[in-house]
């Protein structure tokens, strides 16, 4: 460090100015903050800190971009998981399909998951990037704004000082030049007294006029110094390093929603896992050898296989000699039967033409196992229908009965009808239960043993093991469902039995199934109401008829009874009063 000798030695204030400033600068080092090397850089830390705010920015658009993608894949999903499972069917049965549709399910789950993933980033990720990024422009807004007004007081500091070193660099120069033109009018003869004390005068006050303007410059130089050491060493370290925590708490911030980004998706794979594993199971879960006995038990009818094709023997009315090798299989009374040749008749077999005119409503155009099925299962459902009016009616009667004892909490008449109407329900569904009981075990009775007189069922074996067939065959190879052969029991065959046939004795279905011995009477009945008897099996009674009963209520509601003339069937038990004999087993009178 070198210094002008001769202007220590002629202006030693400002030497110590010089001097003064120099150990600031040596010393300034030791209190800076890390920032202080980039005391120049204001301009660049000021788009730095808007380029942090920006990439905060960009940032919070790829996560709501993002959770865009999350919340239009699980819609997709949860509408296809809609598309690919609709109103379930009978095929629901199958393991292949049940496991199909837990698939589905667990995908929707799934799907729901996504969803979370999405909801998650919406609100712990973009949502809190977009309220610190307003924080952050207002903080880094309110930084430069002090930075600024730091830098304009700098900047007013030095105008001074500079105008004041110019206004002393310009008095200075007029001295020199006052000292000047005195000492030449002092060594000049020929000027006058008055013009050297002139000029004399003139010098004075140019000197003096320098002095004060050194001092002026002095007082400014050491002003300005001292503003400027504080601007770098106070002012200005303390706004770069408030801009300094402020991007570091963006850096940080930044860290810690990625980790949320990543949470969100971690916290989720738990669940996902589950759903995978219950995938998984699903497809464990399909059995094909249960698939293929619920076709077999769908589909199966209950007919027997059809029987050999007889030997039809067409050369019968040829003449034959006795070395003739031919022989005949064929029975005589068989070939009578069949007629001559060529006119051969339909055989009846059992899959014979379809039903002209099926009834739908008890299911007589299904196989006989079939129709036992459905007819079951129309009896269950109606057997629950009448389990709920049942409690329905208890209810009622209880909630009657604590009317009665308290009227203060309602009139018992007004349950009256309600109860009626649940009474009459039960009989409609106690009438349809017992239609559906006698069609599924008595009604084709009838009709099988007219099959065994036309020889279409050889032997009984055939009637245990389709105890519920229900065509009807008829003379000419087809079947119909003709419900007028159902209410008479043929005693005759259609045709005589021939020679080599066994004789079947006619009576034999009869001797198994039917009892022709009339029921005994157990008790008789009086008419409380008129009943018009339009359910098959059912008895029409008209009131105060008196009627002998056969068969006590087994619980299902209806009574067994005979009219005076012999006619028997079904009453209603609630519609009569009933008096048993007591010598009867188990006689129990209903009031």
């Amino acid at each position: 460090m070198c210094f002008d000798l001769n202007l220590c030695n002629r202006r030693p204030f400002t030497f110590a100015l010089l001097l003064f400033s120099c150990l600031l600068n040596l010393l300034s080092p030791l209190s800076l903050s890390t920032f202080l090397h980039l005391q120049d850089q204001f301009d660049n830390l000021e788009k730095h800190t808007q380029w942090g705010i920006d990439f905060l920015e960009r940032y919070a658009k790829f996560v709501k971009e993002r959770l865009e993608i999350e919340q239009n894949y699980a819609k997709q999903l949860r509408n296809l998981v809609k598309k690919y499972c609709p109103k379930r069917s009978k095929d629901e049965e199958f393991t292949s399909c049940l496991s199909f549709y837990s698939i589905l399910n667990e995908l929707n789950d799934y799907a729901g998951q996504r969803e979370i993933v999405a909801e998650e980033m919406g609100h712990k990720v973009y949502g809190e990037l977009m309220r610190y990024s307003q924080d952050l422009k207002g903080e880094r807004k309110h930084h430069l704004q002090e930075g600024r007004k730091a830098q304009q007081y700098l900047d007013q500091c030095w105008k001074q000082m500079d105008n004041s070193k110019r206004k002393f660099e310009r008095e200075c120069k007029e001295a020199e030049k006052s000292q000047m033109t005195y000492e030449r009018l002092d060594n000049d003869i020929n000027a006058t007294k008055s013009e050297v004390e002139k000029a004399k005068a003139q010098y004075y006050l140019r000197t003096h006029t320098a002095d004060e303007s050194k001092n002026e410059y002095a007082a400014q130089l050491q002003n300005f110094n001292a503003e400027q050491w504080k601007h770098f060493n106070n002012a200005i370290p303390h706004i770069f390093k408030n801009l300094q925590d402020m991007d570091q708490r963006r850096t940080v911030k930044l860290g810690e929603t990625y980790r949320s980004f990543a949470e969100a998706e971690r916290r989720v794979i738990p669940i996902i896992s589950k759903c995978l594993e219950g995938m998984v199971s699903a497809a464990k879960a399909v059995d094909d050898r249960r698939d293929s006995g619920i076709v077999v038990e769908s589909f199966k009818s209950g007919f027997e296989p059809p029987g050999d094709f007889p030997f039809e023997d067409f050369s019968q009315n040829l003449s034959r000699t006795g070395s003739d090798g031919t022989i005949s299989n064929t029975p005589k009374g068989e070939r009578d039967r069949d007629g001559p040749p060529g006119k051969t008749k339909n055989k009846l077999w059992l899959f014979g033409k379809k039903p002209k005119a099926p009834s739908l409503e008890d299911f007589s155009h299904l196989p006989p196992e079939q129709r036992r099925k459905r007819l079951q299962q129309r009896i269950d459902e109606l057997s629950k229908e009448l389990q709920k009016e049942m409690d329905q009616r208890d209810a009622l009667n209880k909630m009657k009965d604590v009317y009665e004892k308290n009227p203060q909490m309602g009139d018992p008449s007004s349950l009256q009808p309600k109860i009626s109407e649940t009474i009459c329900n039960m009989e409609k569904l106690r009438s349809e239960i017992h239609k559906n009981e006698r069609t599924s075990n008595n009604k084709i009775l009838f009709i099988i043993h007219d099959l065994i007189g036309q020889n279409v069922l050889p032997s009984l074996s055939h009637i245990r093991q389709n105890s519920f067939l229900t065509v009807v065959i008829s003379p000419e190879g087809s079947y119909t469902d003709d419900t007028s052969q159902e209410h008479h029991t043929p005693h005759h065959r259609s045709n005589p039995p021939q020679p080599g046939q066994p004789i079947s004795d006619p009576h034999e279905f009869d001797d198994e199934f039917d009892d022709d011995d009339p029921l005994p009477v157990i008790g008789h009945c009086k008419a409380l109401y008129s009943f018009d008897g339009q359910n098959e099996g059912t008895l029409v009674m008209a009131e105060d008829e008196v009627l002998y009963i056969i068969e006590e209520d087994k619980g299902d509601g209806w009574t067994r009874a005979r009219k005076q003339s012999g006619e028997e069937g079904y009453v209603p038990t609630s519609y009569v009063e009933i008096t048993l004999e007591k010598n009867s087993k188990g006689a129990v009178t209903y009031i």
